[in-house]
């Protein structure tokens, strides 16, 4: 296919591309995706979203599998063209897309399954847009040691996998949240073996009320840069901020990036502990590309 209509769609200013590729044979390459992200020369993204039905992709098996009512499978490629895990941000700009596009109904207190690299994602729609359970976290074991450009001390990090790899960094200032750098990524020691997104994060003063935890945070993006936000970002830095803040801490949290604020809630299920992510969601524009001209 020569073009493909698109939609350009964000969520809290962590901005998409996205099209639909109903027969799965429009897959398109690294460089292709790269290009169209460049904020010069394309049509400017975070990211490319794939709006493909899962039994058409390798990928989307294992969805299947999971969730058989998991028909469509978000294909999330980030700004460089590599494959990334999940995109929180992304899952609700997919469900926003796949309802104003009259792809698929989904009314109050409804369930939509949607397939991922990292697992089938259940998404509802609440007053703010879209709220994602987005499943199992874990803790990574060990330490990793964070320094970023006009930080003037390395600082330790905490690994956290929420369907792709986060280090969470505390800062000790606004004032030290705003004066680092992140014009070039992180440099991490040990290197994660598939890198991973960074966070830095400071807690507001006082920083719990009403049972909400609020926190502050900036985000370099692996493949990428630093972005307006990181919806599986967010989510890792509640879960460094309640892993440091002791027994006490709230589950229930309220994250301001550049873009915009988003909502955690972190939650018991039979499985184990799962993490719901809430925020806006927007489809801005949509076009025509012209693939032979990237």
């Amino acid at each position: 296919m020569a073009t493909i209509q698109f939609t350009k769609g964000q969520g809290t200013g962590n901005d998409f591309v996205l099209y639909l590729d109903r027969e799965g044979n429009n897959d398109i390459s690294q460089t292709q995706v790269a290009k169209i992200c460049d904020r010069r020369f394309g049509i400017g993204a975070d990211g490319v979203i794939r709006v493909v039905p899962s039994h058409l992709v390798s990928a989307g098996a294992a969805s299947l599998a999971e969730e058989p009512s998991a028909y469509w499978f978000m294909d999330y490629r980030n700004a460089d063209g590599s494959i990334a895990e999940m995109c929180g941000n992304g899952i609700r700009v997919f469900a926003r897309y796949l309802t104003e596009k009259n792809l698929v109904e989904l009314s109050e207190g409804e369930v939509l399954h949607v397939g991922t690299r990292a697992g089938v994602k259940d998404i509802q729609r609440n007053r703010a847009g879209f709220v994602a359970d987005m499943g199992r976290w874990r803790l990574e074991p060990g330490e990793v040691l964070v320094h970023a450009d006009n930080l003037e001390i390395s600082r330790p990090g905490l690994a956290i996998n929420v369907g792709n790899p986060h280090v969470v960094v505390a800062l000790a200032s606004e004032k030290e949240l705003a004066g680092i750098s992140l014009i070039t990524a992180p440099r991490l020691d040990p290197v994660p073996a598939n890198g991973a997104n960074v966070e830095f994060v400071v807690p507001n003063e006082p920083m719990v009320v009403n049972g909400t935890g609020f926190i502050k945070m900036r985000v370099f993006e692996r493949g990428v840069g630093e972005t307006l936000s990181c919806g599986t970002g967010v989510i890792a830095a509640a879960l460094a901020t309640r892993h440091w803040a002791g027994q006490n801490a709230p589950n229930h949290y309220s994250v301001e990036v550049p873009g915009g604020t988003l909502g955690v809630r972190i939650f018991a299920t039979e499985e184990g502990e799962h993490v719901g992510l809430s925020g806006a969601a927007e489809l801005s524009f949509d076009g025509e590309l012209d693939l032979a001209k990237l």
